[in-house]
């Protein structure tokens, strides 16, 4: 017999290898039929899995359960994977995991070649094998049974051959197909009525371009019909506001195949960047921070001592000049950190903050390449923070006020993650690692901010807290950063003079608020729908006179003025119908379309229609002149 606790504390004793399937059964059949998981001694087990030992158990029942979201997708990657080796016998799998939305599962077809047409074909089946209501069942195999029963596919033999020493290897059946897979799964394809299969793409086996091309199978799975029906209707909208459409409607930026992955600014964008530039630079201002520009090209034994030579080299480009190798820099900070070292630095000289909008290069595979999402030359928003230990968590708190100010200006929420030392491909020592990652939290902590552990994805020099930002549909995105690095002031042997006239080792902070320029810009190109704050906006004022003859000088006056008063504006004199113009202002989603007629000759007044708006509003010019001006500065209040 085992012995089991429930939440309340309860403990029964049951037979071992007893289900949770059969504890619910025994609590109450209407339990059982409501249970969808269950919860052993902290970890997922489907409820047809057998309980070998005493356990701490609980039953989930609430499909809105975050944790049951990636179970499920998880289940549906294998029934896309069950219908396709019904419909293609040849079929090869290579793994099939959750994302952030949904799922994918890469697949080798012995050279049939699939496109999107085919997609409902597979939905079809999957639907199908799901009706069948087949039980998911988990078993536990030996190395040698594994590669056995895996022995006619090439990608899980390396898949089981590459799993490190006494590591469980589990295998996942639902009637005719078992997968290699760790699970958790649910226990049984009833649950998985509610998917669409969503697109198909060319992945390199385990994302190596040297290896074979299977093709990749997108999808998502929901509990309910409302919820999938809603996430489609969301994913509708993404497509309206995709960077890449609105970009060429907007004229902000272009990519050209004779630069793949490397940015063209056209006028328009360019006045966006420079005003999220220079917003950048007014807040780092009356934050302390002095600014410095480093070379893009450095000699490669700087990129040996700061360890990018030997954990990054093959994602940067070189070059060879007067029979030295040279680099582009992947990163800013070596370059910050031969600022800091070219002076000798007192204690009362700290904290000193260097900011630079840095550009690097990085290589990234044509297949990732994605506008300005993913590109291969970016501007960092670097700042590196040179710091005693004693003013970590300070400085460290402040940032985190610095980071909560800034995105709520672009009314982005976030969550913070602190990511720990990889398990691998790391610099510095593991006490170091240990002290830095108990700062981060501290300071975390301290400053009231929650924060989720990520397990194993630090930098390679340094763990950090990462800012998971929200946008205005939904999607998460990786931006802002914060790295607490004890490991490059040691190998550059940088120092300050404490005040006992000793030399002493800072700490150094890596940090960037957006990541990158190109990619923020990105996300609010999206987040925004091209439709910017008047800050931000490229084209701020349009004005339409009535008839070009009569109130064409007018309309010029105001265009001046407002020109005068550091806005951007323009006069539409073109011989097109007035509606016709109006149109055009709103799908070129200009903020707003001023409209000069006799009227506002006669009185002096503004009528003007906001963007999205079929309303004409009229107030006397000076009024309209305070009110853009508040509206215009109302993200530098709190600076």
């Amino acid at each position: 017999m085992i012995k089991i606790k429930f939440p309340d504390q309860t403990i029964k004793e049951f037979p071992k290898g007893i289900t949770a399937e059969e504890i619910a059964g025994s609590i109450s059949p209407s339990l059982a039929k409501k249970s969808i998981i269950a919860r052993v001694n902290g970890i997922l087990y489907e409820l047809n899995r057998p309980i070998e030992s005493d356990s701490d158990f609980e039953l989930i029942t609430d499909p809105n359960n975050s944790e049951l979201q990636d179970v499920l997708n998880h289940s549906a990657a294998h029934l896309l994977a069950a219908a396709v080796k019904e419909l293609y016998p040849q079929a090869l799998f290579g793994v099939g995991p959750t994302i952030e939305e949904g799922f994918y599962y890469d697949m080798d077809l012995g050279g049939v070649k699939l496109t999107n047409e085919d997609l409902s074909v597979i939905e079809k089946k999957m639907r199908q094998v799901a009706e069948r209501n087949l039980p998911i069942t988990r078993a536990v195999l030996s190395k040698e049974e594994a590669l056995e029963l895996f022995k006619n596919d090439p990608y899980k033999q390396e898949l089981i051959n590459d799993l490190p020493e006494g590591e469980v290897i589990s295998t996942y059946t639902e009637g005719e197909f078992t997968d290699l897979c760790r699970g958790p799964h649910l226990s049984n394809t009833k649950w998985l009525r509610h998917f669409k299969l969503l697109s198909v793409s060319g992945a390199y086996w385990r994302g190596d371009a040297n290896r074979a091309q299977l093709q990749r199978i997108y999808g998502v799975a929901f509990f309910n019909e409302a919820d999938l029906t809603k996430h489609l209707e969301l994913l509708e909208e993404r497509k309206k506001r995709d960077h890449r459409k609105l970009g060429r409607e907007l004229n902000l930026f272009m990519i050209n195949e004779y630069g793949p992955g490397f940015p063209f600014w056209l006028p328009q964008g360019m006045i966006l960047r420079r005003s999220l530039e220079n917003f950048w630079y007014d807040i780092h201002t009356k934050e302390g921070y002095q600014f410095i520009q480093t070379p893009i090209m450095l000699d490669k034994e700087l990129w040996e001592v700061s360890g990018h030579w030997f954990n990054y080299r093959e994602n940067m480009y070189t070059s060879e000049i007067d029979v030295r190798e040279f680099a582009v820099k992947p990163m800013n900070c070596p370059g910050g950190l031969l600022v800091y070292k070219r002076d000798l630095h007192s204690y009362k000289d700290l904290p000193i903050r260097l900011g630079e909008l840095g550009l690097v290069h990085r290589h990234e595979a044509s297949g990732a390449l994605n506008g300005l999402f993913r590109v291969r030359a970016f501007t960092q928003d670097d700042a590196h923070i040179f710091c005693t230990i004693d003013q970590l968590e300070s400085e460290i708190k402040r940032l985190l006020h610095l980071y909560d100010y800034v995105y709520s200006i672009f009314d982005l929420s976030y969550t913070i993650e602190l990511s720990t030392r990889p398990e691998d491909n790391f610099i510095g020592e593991v006490e170091v690692w240990d002290l830095a990652e108990k700062i981060l939290a501290k300071a975390c902590e301290a400053a009231g901010v929650k924060y989720k552990l990520n397990p194993g994805d630090g930098a390679f020099y340094g763990p950090k807290l990462d800012f998971k930002l929200k946008d205005s549909i939904g999607r998460i995105w990786q931006c802002g950063t914060i790295q607490l690095d004890m490991n490059l002031p040691e190998r550059f042997d940088i120092s300050y003079v404490d005040d006992n006239g000793e030399k002493k080792r800072p700490v150094m902070l890596h940090r960037a608020l957006f990541g990158s320029i190109e990619r923020f810009i990105g996300i609010l190109i999206e987040h925004y729908a091209g439709a910017f704050p008047l800050w931000l906006s490229p084209s701020q004022f349009v004005i339409i006179p009535v008839n070009n003859e009569y109130h064409g000088e007018y309309a010029n006056q105001i265009n001046e003025l407002l020109k005068a008063n550091n806005f951007r504006s323009s006069v539409d004199l073109r011989e097109e119908k007035m509606n016709y113009k109006i149109r055009e202002s709103q799908t070129h989603k200009i903020n707003y379309t001023i409209i000069i007629g006799d009227k506002e000759i006669s009185e002096n007044l503004i009528s003007y229609r906001p963007y999205g708006t079929n309303k004409t509003i009229s107030v006397p010019t000076d009024e309209f002149l305070k009110m853009i001006k508040e509206e215009v500065n109302k993200h530098r209040e709190g600076l």
